[in-house]
């Protein structure tokens, strides 16, 4: 049932890290997918692999802060799967975090998210077609760490905003869930959970490891197909049990 051939997605901020690696597990799957990102030559690559691999795949520029851009990436394009993955983050305490940086957080990881849940269920309901919509928050978004009040007030954000919107769209026929990652292993954060203090976050996780990008291929896979028809406004957790550690 997570078989996607005859499907279309398309899916932001995949340019790299988790954007890129659902890409890749989509067209796997069999979905036409398409690549969105703020920098379209930064997806070539990942287009001709996809391509490479037997895949069928393009690439769109978006810029999910910009509405107008967000409106032209999707035109009249109903697409079948929209995986919401853009996002940004800053680092350091809530008394240092300046208004601009809070901004940027929430432009992007939240109010983009909305936008473009907003371009695709337009689309979709002006075609009559149902679909799924999947929004990446995080268990930060369900609880909390210290230096990051931006970032995870969004994703909590992004939790309660995929409920609103299942609640409302589910009349026609499209699902909005959420997936909300724990610690995953990427090449932007190896060198750091490599450190004494990466080392140290990770002896907190239930299982004492970090989680790998392949981890989440069957959740985004059951969200994303006929295989959770029945789910909406869902949130799943991946993170080895951390939110079930002691407090």
């Amino acid at each position: 049932m997570t078989d996607l051939t005859g499907k279309r997605a398309i899916v932001t901020g995949a340019s790299g890290g988790l954007g890129l690696h659902f890409a890749k597990i989509l067209a796997a799957a069999g979905a036409e997918v398409t690549l969105a990102a703020r920098r379209k030559e930064k997806l070539e690559a990942a287009v001709a692999e996809i391509e490479g691999a037997g895949g069928k795949a393009h690439a769109v520029s978006l810029d999910v802060t910009d509405h107008e851009s967000v409106a032209a990436a999707f035109g009249a394009e109903a697409y079948d799967i929209v995986i919401n993955n853009a996002g940004v983050t800053v680092d350091g305490p809530a008394l240092k975090t300046s208004e601009e940086d809070w901004g940027r957080v929430i432009d992007t990881d939240l109010t983009g998210v909305f936008r473009v849940a907003q371009a695709a269920a337009r689309a979709l309901t002006a075609a009559g077609k149902g679909g799924s919509i999947v929004n990446i928050a995080s268990i930060l978004g369900l609880r909390v760490a210290g230096n990051l009040a931006a970032y995870a007030t969004a994703k909590a954000g992004v939790v309660q905003m995929s409920k609103s919107l299942a609640l409302e769209w589910a009349r026609h026929g499209i699902r909005v869930n959420a997936l909300c990652p724990g610690y995953i292993e990427t090449d932007l954060n190896r060198d750091f959970f490599a450190s004494d203090a990466g080392q140290a976050l990770i002896k907190r996780v239930p299982q004492r490891r970090l989680g790998q990008m392949s981890e989440l291929d069957g959740p985004l896979l059951l969200l994303a197909s006929d295989a959770g028809s029945f789910m909406t406004g869902s949130e799943i957790a991946v993170d080895g049990g951390h939110l079930v550690s002691s407090l």
